[in-house]
Parts: structure tokens; C-alpha cells; sequence
């Protein structure tokens, strides 16, 4: 079912921009200096939908690596929560075998009496 909503996508996507390529072939001149626009060293001749697609492709570069870089407190957050866990679960498991091995010498001189018990009794 995902292969399908893939190729349902993909499929038109790619056929409008291969048709965008074909009638987009014509060279266009990009200028990169803006004091001197008639300087022929800083100008090239381009097809129009590679400026295009050059374009749109840094956009989503730039794109990502904004949002990359705008969420890294949360990964770091994340992490930081993961390896507390992680502690806690060691922590836990220490606890499950210390009370599975029973109760320690110091453990019950230390322990709180019953009621009703006397603890200098023994």
C-alpha cells in the first residue's frame, strides 16, 4: 500500500518535471555582479530549468539545515532523558536482585520495628 501511494506521487511528479525541463531548454545568462551587470566575467549561460531546479534544491537544503540546526535542543533533550532512563532502569534492577537475595545484616539492624516488637530484645 506504500509502494502505491509512492508511485502515486512520484510518477506524476517526475512526468511534470521532465516536462518542465523539455520546454524550459532555452539558455538563459545569470549575472553575478550587480554594480557592473555588463561585465561578461562574472556572467554565464545557463538552461532555465537547471537555474530552476538548482534553486529549489538549495532551498530545501537550506531548509533542512535550519530545521536541523533549530531542533538539536530537543535532541539533546532527548538523549538526556534517554540515558536517565536507561540509569534508572540499572538502578531498578539493582533493587529487584538486593530484594530477591533477601534482606542484609545491616538492612535489619536499620530497619524500623514492628509494632509491638522490641528491637534490643535479641
Amino acid at each position: 500500500m506504500k509502494r502505491f501511494f509512492t508511485y502515486l506521487i512520484v510518477f506524476p511528479l517526475a512526468l511534470v518535471l521532465i516536462a518542465l525541463a523539455i520546454t524550459n531548454r532555452s539558455p538563459v545568462t545569470v549575472i553575478l555582479d550587480p554594480f557592473a551587470p555588463d561585465n561578461p566575467a562574472l556572467s554565464f549561460n545557463v538552461p532555465l530549468f537547471l537555474l530552476v531546479f538548482g534553486a529549489v534544491t538549495f532551498g530545501v537544503l537550506i531548509g533542512g539545515l535550519a530545521a536541523w540546526f533549530s531542533q538539536g535542543r530537543h535532541r539533546k533533550a532527548a538523549r538526556q532523558v534517554q540515558y536517565e532512563a536507561a540509569r534508572f532502569r540499572r538502578e531498578a534492577d539493582e533493587l529487584k536482585k538486593k530484594l530477591r537475595s533477601g534482606p542484609s545484616e545491616t538492612d535489619r539492624f536499620l530497619a524500623f520495628p514492628r509494632d509491638g516488637e522490641n528491637r534490643n530484645a535479641a
